[in-house]
């Protein structure tokens, strides 16, 4: 598979913002060394080889790009800037994509808010990394 060059930076079209977009004005593109587009058979020819080296089952290659939107979710990438990164027009598609993750975080924090109230003298589970207060809990009576 060939490697990823940059392609020139955009020039943005009259009556659009700035010439910045998601990748700073470059895009990166697959291509074949003679420089045509690459076919998508090709990609997943390539891909699915790849996934049989490794011993991982078949997925579609469009599935890596749910694969890391769900995984920015669940890092706590907010979900307008996944929005951005997958380039959908209204927020609303993104939210009904994901929204079973969505949901699974939301358990996941009612569980987090439950453990914290039984026990209010257990510390965090998540580390600190500085950007928030520090967990303060006080007995209700």
């Amino acid at each position: 598979m060939p490697a990823l060059p940059r392609t020139a930076p955009r020039t943005p079209s009259p009556g659009t913002h700035s010439g910045r977009d998601r990748l700073e004005g470059e895009r990166l593109r697959l291509h074949p060394p003679n420089g045509s587009p690459i076919e998508g058979a090709t990609l997943n020819r390539h891909f699915n080889a790849l996934l049989r080296r490794a011993a991982l089952r078949r997925i579609r290659f469009h599935d890596l790009r749910h694969s890391a939107a769900t995984l920015l979710l669940e890092q706590g990438v907010e979900l307008v800037v996944i929005k951005e990164l997958l380039g959908h027009a209204h927020i609303g598609v993104t939210a009904t994509v994901y929204a079973h993750v969505r949901l699974r975080l939301q358990r996941d924090a009612i569980d987090l808010l439950g453990n914290a109230l039984r026990n209010p003298a257990q510390t965090a589970t998540r580390p600190d990394n500085g950007d928030e207060p520090p967990l303060c809990a006080t007995p209700v009576r």
